[in-house]
This record gives C-alpha cells, sequence and structure tokens, in this order.
C-alpha cells in the first residue's frame, strides 16, 4: 500500500505556540488501542510530551486505531518532530516497530476558532463511531475544559 505522507507534508510550517489539532492512524488501521495497558502508555506519552516543553495537550481521544490530538505546541517547538517523537515513543513502550501509519493530518487552529467546541468535537468521536452512548463510557480522552 502506498502512502502519502510526503503529500501530508508538503507546505507543512509550524509555529511555536500555535494550537493545532492532529489526527494520526495506526499502522493499516490496526485496532492497537483496544486493551487498555497499550492505550495508557499512548496516553502517558502525551503527558511526558508536555512535561518536556513540546506540546501542552488540551484535548484528545485515543481510538482504537487512531488519536485525534488537540494541543498547543511548545515554545521552539516543530510540529513535524513534536508528531514524530509522539508516535516514536508510543511505539516503543508498546514494543512495536509500525505502530503508525507514516505522515499525518494537521488543522492550525485559526485564532477566532472556538477552541472548547474542536475539543467538544474531538472528545465525541467515539459517540459518532458508534462506539458508545455515553461518552463517560469511553476511557480513552481528556479535555483541560470538560
Amino acid at each position: 500500500m502506498r502512502y502519502h505522507s510526503q503529500d501530508l507534508r508538503r507546505g507543512r510550517h509550524s509555529e511555536p505556540d500555535r494550537i493545532y489539532h492532529v489526527t494520526t492512524v495506526t499502522h493499516e488501521r490496526n485496532p492497537a488501542f483496544l486493551p487498555l495497558a497499550a492505550a495508557r502508555a499512548v496516553i502517558r506519552v502525551l503527558a511526558d510530551l508536555h512535561a518536556r516543553g513540546r506540546a501542552e495537550t488540551l484535548a484528545y481521544v485515543l481510538m482504537p486505531d487512531h488519536l485525534h490530538w488537540l494541543m498547543q505546541l511548545g515554545d521552539g517547538a516543530d510540529l513535524s518532530k513534536t508528531v514524530a517523537a509522539m508516535k516514536s515513543l508510543g511505539a516503543r513502550r508498546l514494543g512495536r516497530g509500525r505502530l503508525w501509519q507514516p505522515g499525518f493530518h494537521d488543522h492550525a487552529i485559526r485564532r477566532d476558532e472556538d477552541i472548547q467546541a474542536v475539543a467538544r468535537y474531538i472528545v465525541a468521536n467515539p459517540l459518532r463511531a458508534g462506539l458508545v452512548e455515553d461518552i463517560g463510557q469511553y476511557p480513552h480522552w481528556d479535555a483541560k475544559w470538560l
């Protein structure tokens, strides 16, 4: 299968302190995060990146085969390198060589966008996917405001 990760990177510009909605998918859409321990390992990586000043997680939902991550890029951090670090650390913690597909999708949040509305949209992903009927039933999400 040919991935178009080079197309995803074309024209990408990263701004420190900017808020981004990042989506990344597991290799071959493998539901790698069904086991609780696997999901929690990746969630801890998000906390580690925050502790290192690379990205503050504002909201996330870790689905069985992909991650939606609303984050504010740290001062001096690069978006592509930060996402690559998240993927690499997550794969290492799970002992997996190929956990993620190459590339990722990002959306830089405009200054006039309602960040909390974006966070609600991200967190509601398990509801839209039909995984749960109430977001409280889904264990792998968090948002700064909710």
